[in-house]
């Protein structure tokens, strides 16, 4: 299978240079040529196989034409290697949970997945690697410890000061070996930026092999369509049709739950929750497309005002905006509604996160007007990384699991870093 870049399909490379250049010369991002279509087959039977036997299938699909099938399954053995479980929160409110990876959040799905195809592509070459990663908080901790250790691979973080969680702080800049992290004055779009730029620097890439970990790889997007198959195979089969609310920053999740349905998956519809960083609510509801500041809120790993994986959503459709529009649904919410849905959620015995809790809200809002649904929220972190925020809300303590809290015992390393691209190169040039 080929890949083109969304800003100029004629662009076309093979798996290993989309996956290891990450972003388009021409600042596009990576897309598969071709959606390939499962057989009905597939979908009359997958209730019955287990998250690894549906990988194999749908991952089988869409790389056959680069991996063999002995790679293609140590890449799912690798990805899937814990649940996602199905709970029933109310009535045909059903939270898919993503956070029993090991920094719990839905991000280890891709991280791992990148990390191994990372590995078995660059094996053969004595050239080091270095992803550059911009996170809001949970890009951060998966890539980092999707990647600890990996050979040929260094890894540079840039999160913003003083607006990511303590917790997932902690799980990036306390590991060490090929890890660093870059603590940037600004917010998160800074650091967004300054990775772009730095993909663009023509004397950088001549110098440095650099490559992207957050989800505009293909290697990070792709597989997060995994946990769509999953999650659909376990809802009861009661003639309903189904939606998946999806809390989204950069809207890579968004677009691989799209990817999922292009393939085959009978999903019926879309609905994009955010918080204030409504860029994407207010497009869909027709406006133009606006790029703004992000706005810091309770669920920050959202707090996103030009998200990157936007022209993904757009090429999933052909760039038609009416069709994208049709399928997917926008809402956002403010902090206090986000603490009123945790604060209601724990009454029903279930604890959200803030980024759940968006989800949460924009899926019982769509219910409320289109019965004869069932629906999923994604419940992308466990509530113990925003132990301050569900704490508040709750007024009782969060248990945190003994991995999580292991990650509070680290000493904390950073390199501190100006909101400047000349300052950031210098600092990658001087890894030659």
């Amino acid at each position: 299978m080929k890949f083109y870049s969304t800003s100029n399909p004629s662009h076309l490379v093979n798996l290993s240079e989309a996956v290891v250049k990450g972003l388009a010369p021409d600042q596009g991002l990576y897309m598969p040529e071709t959606i390939p279509v499962l057989e009905a087959s597939f979908f009359a039977k997958f209730s019955e196989m287990t998250f690894q036997e549906i990988g194999y299938k749908v991952i089988g699909v869409l790389f056959s034409s680069a991996l063999s099938d002995s790679q293609i399954k140590e890449m799912v053995d690798h990805t899937l290697v814990f649940d996602a479980p199905l709970v029933e929160v109310e009535q045909d409110v059903y939270s898919l949970e993503l956070f029993h990876g090991p920094t719990l959040a839905f991000k280890d799905f891709g991280a791992r997945f990148c990390s191994k195809l990372m590995s078995m592509l660059i094996a053969k070459s004595d050239q080091k690697v270095r992803v550059l990663v911009a996170t809001s908080g949970d890009t951060g901790s998966a890539v980092a410890n999707g990647f600890l250790g990996v050979e040929g691979v260094e890894v540079i973080i840039l999160f913003p000061k003083g607006k990511v969680s303590e917790l997932q702080e902690m799980q990036f800049t306390t590991l060490g070996q090929n890890i660093t992290a870059l603590e940037v004055d600004g917010v998160f779009d800074d650091c967004q930026k300054l990775v772009k730029e730095a993909f663009l620097d023509s004397e950088l890439n001549e110098k440095l092999l650099l490559t992207s970990a957050n989800s505009i790889n293909v290697a990070r997007w792709i597989p997060q369509c995994l946990y769509y198959f999953y999650a659909y195979s376990r809802l009861p089969k009661n003639g309903k049709k189904v939606v998946f609310s999806v809390p989204s920053g950069n809207f890579g999740n968004l677009a691989a739950g799209i990817l999922a349905q292009k393939m085959g998956l009978p999903i019926d519809h879309f609905i994009a929750a955010t918080n204030e960083n409504k860029v994407v609510p207010e497009f869909l509801a027709g406006a133009e497309f606006l790029a703004m500041s992000s706005v810091q809120t309770v669920s920050n790993s959202m707090d996103v005002g030009n998200p990157s994986n936007f022209p993904r959503l757009l090429a999933l459709y052909d760039f038609d905006e009416n069709r994208l529009r049709d399928n997917v649904s926008g809402a956002f919410y403010s902090d206090s509604e986000t603490v009123k849905a945790i604060q209601k959620v724990n009454k029903l015995g279930y604890t959200l996160d803030p980024h759940g809790a968006v989800g949460y809200l924009g899926l019982v809002d769509f219910l409320k007007d289109h019965p004869g649904y069932q629906g999923v929220f994604l419940e992308t972190a466990h509530p113990g990384k925003f132990r301050d925020v569900v704490e508040e809300s709750l007024g009782e303590k969060v248990v945190l699991p003994e991995r999580l809290a292991a990650f509070l015992e680290g000493e904390k390393k950073v390199i501190p870093m100006k909101n400047d691209f000349e300052e950031f190169k210098g600092y990658l040039e001087g890894l030659e």
